[in-house]
């Protein structure tokens, strides 16, 4: 090769030949190597909705044994602690429905004091169910439809069609009375359509007690492609997704073939999901778009703005960076969780920095002081997650929460202060929740039937104090 017909090219990923115009081979190689790198990084932040819902999904099946229909119910310090972001008031009831085994299915569901949704595989809400939704608690036959199935002609349900053949089914109850809220546990039906006239009774399952109980976070390293090629696999592309099902081939994902990376292939992956993983982290805890802080004068954020499109989709493009902020941390997503009548719905506020806007280390003391007439109908609650997994707080302890619905020590003006602490202080601990030494937390705080103040941003919450 004539040097004289070469120009080098000094860019952010090294020296790039050209000759006569014309990338030499190896420039060649070395540029579809960071072109694949880039469009693998925003693969992983496109994909994390889903990759969090087939992880749950066999998560939940290793550990309870459901089957197509079966219900699940996770309560209690121990197997809640598998779930993204959860709360420990009240139980998680779900069940996984696949659409493509059993046809169109219906889900009965009682009347009540509950809150739930059906959810499709990209964690967009079909419809709520119970107080949020359609039926406003008094309960219905939801009949739920799969792509390209035709909906039956039938009298007496609620028709809600799916873009994806996998969903998920769950819901809370809310209802304080003991008796009632345990028949309610049990209360729903699941089955295919098809069997309406005689249909099985549906199981309800918990976790076995031998069950493994791995986190259902987001995997690590390879392991996510490998969810990510085992979700997209039975479900239709939206035209929204071609780009990114386009960009996918390069990199060994493509529908109707096995995921088999070669080494290059395998690298490049590995290292797309470390930068991945690092900017979904910036889009949660460090959000640089305008509208999530709750208020000025707190470092307290909306985990779901009000703004916030649930089916993810706005005029002219989609919520992208918003989307990637709220499923590297969450799963489960509902209309209620932006509601707009006080009283109805829940709300959710984060911190992930202390008044000073440092992360919270769990070798250190804390303070959050709530103040009084807390803006929640029902109950709120304030919880700890590890940075690392998003899941519950594990301590020795096994507690990661409080709740207004505990037995809290009120100061005189109805006010609380919490203690967030590897030791709790004297006569406080009630009010405490421990952290752990070299772990990093967050929290969350929950209104349940959120009201006015909320809404408008009137009630204010101080950032939680770092003390001496």
């Amino acid at each position: 090769m004539n040097t004289l017909t070469v120009q080098t090219l000094d860019t952010r990923i090294g020296k790039l030949d050209l000759e006569l115009g014309v990338p030499t081979s190896e420039t060649a190689a070395k540029l579809y190597d960071e072109m694949d790198l880039q469009r693998a990084v925003q693969c992983y932040l496109w994909g994390l909705p889903t990759v969090a819902m087939e992880e749950m999904k066999q998560g939940v099946q290793r550990d309870t044994g459901v089957r197509n229909g079966d219900m699940a119910i996770f309560e209690g310090y121990r197997n809640v602690s598998v779930i993204l972001t959860p709360n420990l008031v009240t139980p998680y009831i779900l069940a996984l429905i696949d659409l493509a085994e059993t046809g169109p299915v219906v889900v009965d569901y009682p009347a009540g004091m509950t809150a739930g949704a059906l959810i499709d595989w990209w964690d967009r809400p079909i419809t709520d169910l119970g107080v949020p939704g359609p039926e406003k608690g008094q309960g219905a036959k939801f009949l739920f439809v799969g792509p390209g199935q035709q909906a039956p002609q039938a009298d007496g349900y609620r028709v809600f069609r799916s873009g994806t053949f996998n969903t998920c089914f769950f819901y809370r109850v809310l209802e304080t009375d003991p008796v009632k809220a345990q028949a309610l546990r049990t209360a729903v039906r699941i089955y295919p359509f098809s069997q309406r006239d005689d249909p099985p009774p549906t199981r309800v399952l918990a976790p076995k007690a031998e069950a493994e109980h791995r986190v259902q976070t987001h995997p690590r390293g390879l392991a996510y492609w490998e969810r990510l090629a085992q979700a997209l696999s039975p479900e239709p592309v939206e035209d929204r997704d071609r780009f990114f099902a386009a960009m996918l081939k390069p990199l060994g994902i493509e529908k109707g073939k096995p995921f088999n990376p070669d080494e290059r292939q395998k690298k490049i992956l590995t290292d797309a999901a470390l930068v991945g993983e690092a900017m979904a982290k910036a889009s949660a805890f460090e959000k640089r778009i305008e509208g999530y802080r709750y208020r000025s004068d707190a470092h307290w954020d909306y985990v779901i703005p009000p703004w916030y499109a649930v089916e993810q989709d706005v005029e002219n493009s989609t919520q992208f960076e918003e989307r990637t902020a709220l499923f590297y941390e969450a799963i489960g997503m509902s209309a209620g969780s932006i509601p707009t009548t006080p009283g109805i719905g829940q709300s959710y506020l984060a911190a992930y920095r202390d008044a000073k806007g440092h992360a919270f280390d769990g070798g250190e003391t804390y303070r959050l002081h709530v103040p009084p007439n807390v803006p929640a109908n029902q109950f709120w609650s304030v919880t700890l997650y590890e940075v690392d997994t998003r899941c519950l707080i594990q301590n020795k302890e096994q507690i990661a929460d409080c709740s207004s619905r505990g037995d809290l020590v009120k100061n005189a003006d109805g006010s609380v202060d919490l203690y967030l602490a590897p030791t709790a202080p004297k006569g406080m601990e009630k009010n405490w929740i421990p952290t752990v030494p070299g772990k990093a937390w967050f929290t969350y705080i929950r209104f349940y039937g959120p009201l006015q103040p909320l809404f408008d941003a009137s009630w204010a919450l101080p950032d939680i104090e770092k003390l001496n």
